[in-house]
C-alpha cells in the first residue's frame, strides 16, 4: 500500500467576492474563469486537485495572476479556501481551530517569502531564533539551534550581524535558516530568489538543491520562472487563471505539453538539457541487452558523445543501483540531441 501523501487537495476553491461561498454553491458546472469573473468574483483558485508525496518538491510555477501564491496561501491556510478540502498528513485543516492551526504550523511548517520579512533590530542569531522564542523555548536551547541552521546556510561568522549588513541573498539565507530553524517536515517557498540578481539566484539555488538531499524535506516551491522549475523541480504544477493546466516530472512536461499554454512554456527549452533517459525508457518485456549502461539521471545533452559513437539501436537504462529499469531508443535520444529528421 502507497504512503499516504504529505499534502492533498481536493477540489479547492479560492474565490474573491462579495459572498463567495454561496455564488460557489451555486455555481454550474463548466463555467471558466472569464464566465466567473463576468458575474463579479475572481477565482484564485479554481476547482484544483494535487497531492504532494512525502518527500517531494513540487514546483508550483506560472505567470503573475495565475493563482500560484494564493494556492500556497490555501495548503498552508494562510487564508482560509472558499470550497474544497486541504489536508496535511491526514488532516483536514480547513476544519481545525485557530489555536490548532498555530500548533501545526509551528510543528509541521515552514514558510519562506520573497519578502525577506527579516526583523532590522535584531541580529542574524535573534532572527532565527525567532520562531523558536514564540514557541516557549528557553534561551540557550533556541540559541543553540539557531547556530545549528545558521552554519547549515553557511553564515558561521555572521551571527552578530544586523540584517542591513548583509547582501540580498545573505539576507535571504537567514530567512531559510529561520523557516528550517522549528525542523518543519512540510516547507513552503513563494518565489524566495526571485529579488535577487541572476549569479546569486543560481548560488541560492545550488544551496538551496544542497540542503533538500541532506534534509528531505516536503517542498512545495513557487516561481514563474521555467528554467527555476525545471532545475528544482520533482514534478511541476502549471497554473493558469487559478487552475492547473498540467502537473507532471520536468521531462514529461517537455515531451508531452499537456494544453496549447504549457507548449508555450516548452518551447525555448532545450530539451536535450531536460529530458533524462529515465524518461525515454521503455520496459524489458524479457528483451535480452548486452554493453555498457547509461545513468537514469543523465540528461541526453550528458550523454551526446556516447549516443553519436553508439552502434546499438536500444541502449539499457540503469538505475543508482545498477539495476537496468528498461531501454532507450538510441534514435529518439537523438532527435531530442539534434532535432527530428523533416
Amino acid at each position: 500500500m502507497s504512503e499516504a501523501p504529505a499534502i492533498s487537495c481536493r477540489n479547492v476553491w479560492k474565490l474573491f467576492g462579495q459572498s463567495p461561498a454561496a455564488y460557489l454553491a451555486g455555481l454550474e458546472k463548466g463555467r471558466d474563469f472569464d464566465d466567473i469573473r463576468r458575474d463579479g468574483y475572481i477565482a484564485g483558485v479554481r476547482d484544483v486537485s494535487v497531492d504532494v508525496a512525502k518527500g517531494e518538491l513540487l514546483v508550483v510555477m506560472g505567470l503573475s495572476g495565475s493563482g500560484k501564491s494564493t494556492l500556497v496561501r490555501c495548503m498552508s491556510r494562510l487564508i482560509d479556501v472558499t470550497g474544497g478540502e486541504v489536508q496535511i498528513e491526514g488532516r483536514d485543516i480547513t476544519r481545525i481551530n485557530e489555536a490548532e492551526l498555530i500548533d501545526l504550523r509551528r510543528r509541521k511548517m515552514g514558510m519562506v517569502f520573497q519578502s525577506f520579512g527579516l526583523l532590522p533590530n535584531r541580529t542574524v542569531l535573534d532572527n532565527v531564533a525567532f520562531p523558536l522564542e514564540m514557541r516557549g523555548q528557553d534561551r540557550h536551547t533556541r540559541r543553540d539551534r539557531a547556530m545549528e541552521v545558521i552554519k547549515l546556510v553557511g553564515l558561521e561568522g555572521r551571527e552578530d550581524y544586523y540584517p542591513r549588513e548583509l547582501s540580498g541573498g545573505q539576507q535571504q539565507r537567514v530567512g531559510i535558516a529561520r523557516s528550517l530553524a522549528i525542523e518543519p517536515d512540510i516547507w513552503f517557498l513563494d518565489e524566495p530568489f526571485s529579488a535577487l540578481d541572476p549569479l546569486i539566484r543560481r548560488e541560492m539555488q545550488d544551496e538551496f538543491l544542497r540542503l533538500r538531499e541532506m534534509l528531505g524535506k516536503t517542498i512545495v516551491f513557487i516561481t514563474h520562472d521555467f528554467d527555476e522549475a525545471l532545475r528544482l523541480a520533482d514534478r511541476i504544477a502549471i497554473m493558469k487563471d487559478g487552475a492547473i493546466e498540467q502537473c507532471d516530472t520536468p521531462d514529461k512536461i517537455v515531451l508531452h505539453p499537456a494544453t496549447p499554454y504549457v507548449t508555450k512554456f516548452t518551447e525555448v527549452v532545450e530539451k536535450s538539457r531536460v529530458v533524462h533517459a529515465r524518461a525515454l525508457a521503455r520496459p524489458l518485456n524479457g528483451t535480452v541487452f548486452e554493453g555498457a549502461t547509461v545513468a537514469a539521471g543523465s540528461s541526453v545533452l550528458q550523454l551526446a558523445r556516447q549516443l553519436v559513437n553508439e552502434t546499438r539501436e536500444q541502449l539499457p537504462v540503469a538505475d543508482k543501483s545498477g539495476k537496468v529499469i528498461g531501454l532507450m531508443s538510441r534514435q529518439e535520444a537523438l532527435d531530442i540531441l539534434l532535432g527530428a529528421a523533416p
